[in-house]
């Protein structure tokens, strides 16, 4: 996968790779995806790539890790920004902090610049995909 610095921003040279082999619905719906806003980004110490999401799922807040220092130029422009979030994942340890699920984003995994996957239309905090 190219470096941040190698990542093209308009996708123009993009080739999809193949897709992954089949898996069953019952492992889809063992991940629970969910609708989040993201309330504070904060840089991690100690890591120049890490900041700290504090994410609103409704009900509760969770900090989610995400390495986007490297992708976005200030990540605090996210703030109040609605995206989708893995939740069900066991928490792990990065940078001497827990982080509590995943963002999803889009490109990333490609060397293309990446994009939130964001709804079309507010939705309440916490609303499930799938």
């Amino acid at each position: 996968m190219p470096k941040p610095t190698e990542r093209t921003t308009n996708g123009d040279d993009f080739s999809p790779i193949p897709v992954k082999p089949p898996v069953s619905i019952k492992a889809l719906e063992a991940l629970d995806i969910r609708l989040g806003t993201i309330r504070d980004v904060v840089d991690v110490p100690d890591s120049n790539k890490l900041v700290a999401l504090t994410v609103s799922f409704g009900d509760h807040t969770r900090t989610i890790l995400a390495g986007l220092r490297r992708e976005r130029s200030d990540p605090r422009e996210l703030m109040g920004r609605q995206a989708l979030f893995v939740v069900n994942l066991e928490p792990r340890r990065m940078a001497a902090m827990t982080s509590e699920g995943m963002l999803f984003d889009i490109g990333y995994a490609d060397g293309l610049h990446p994009a939130l996957a964001v709804p079309e239309h507010p939705l309440p905090d916490g609303a499930r995909a799938g």
